[in-house]
């Protein structure tokens, strides 16, 4: 990797007031659980501010990681298409690879060859990442375990929350109830939307 910029590791997420990145019942059919797409009003119906911070992100986005369980829900039937996707209404032609964690690949994929599998864990994904961001960031979207992966691992040089103004009361947590290891954040950026809080923070080492 010598002479190749260095691209930050930014966890990137939409939750609730309460925590929950997505509402309870979650499955093939219902990516968001019930009653969570609420935390994505700010990307699908947000006002010209949430839109600056969606389209700013995609453009500083070099390669996507994801988990095993966000990818099956996504290449699924009720998943991603042309129109609905990350990136897919972006006005740059390059649309971001994306990293996918699993024990095993899948047979094949509804959405083809822009995912690539990884079976040996997180840091072998930001590795492989390095390799084709070109400096630009590479976004953990989720779901919640492998965010919290990333973390955990001291893997993560940023963490974006968007905070929607809602208490789903239940659902997917995206920090655990167990306890865990302290992480200190600094915050270094913030925009305040009726659909979401913006809040970007840089993990402290």
């Amino acid at each position: 990797m010598t002479g190749r910029p260095v691209s930050a590791v930014v966890v990137d997420i939409s939750m609730s007031l309460d925590g929950y990145v997505t509402g309870p019942g979650v499955d093939i059919a219902h990516g968001l659980g019930r009653g969570g797409e609420v935390l994505h009003t700010w990307a699908l119906e947000g006002d010209a501010a949430d839109r600056q911070v969606l389209d700013a992100s995609f453009t500083q986005t070099g390669a996507v990681i994801q988990g095993r369980k966000l990818f099956d829900i996504i290449d699924g039937p009720h998943g991603w298409s042309e129109e609905m996707g990350y990136g897919a209404q972006g006005e740059d032609e390059h649309v971001p690879p994306i990293f996918v964690l699993t024990h095993e690949p899948p047979a094949e994929t509804r959405l083809g060859d822009r995912f690539r599998f990884v079976t040996d864990g997180p840091r072998s994904a930001v590795r492989q990442a390095q390799e084709v961001a070109n400096g630009k960031d590479i976004v953990v979207m989720g779901g919640g375990a492998a965010c919290r992966a990333f973390l955990a691992d001291g893997l993560a040089d940023l963490v974006r929350l968007h905070v929607a103004p809602v208490v789903l009361g239940s659902g997917t947590r995206l920090f655990p109830l167990d306890a865990a290891a302290r992480v200190d954040l600094e915050l270094v950026e913030s925009v305040s939307t009726p659909a979401a809080q913006h809040l970007t923070y840089k993990v402290l080492r």
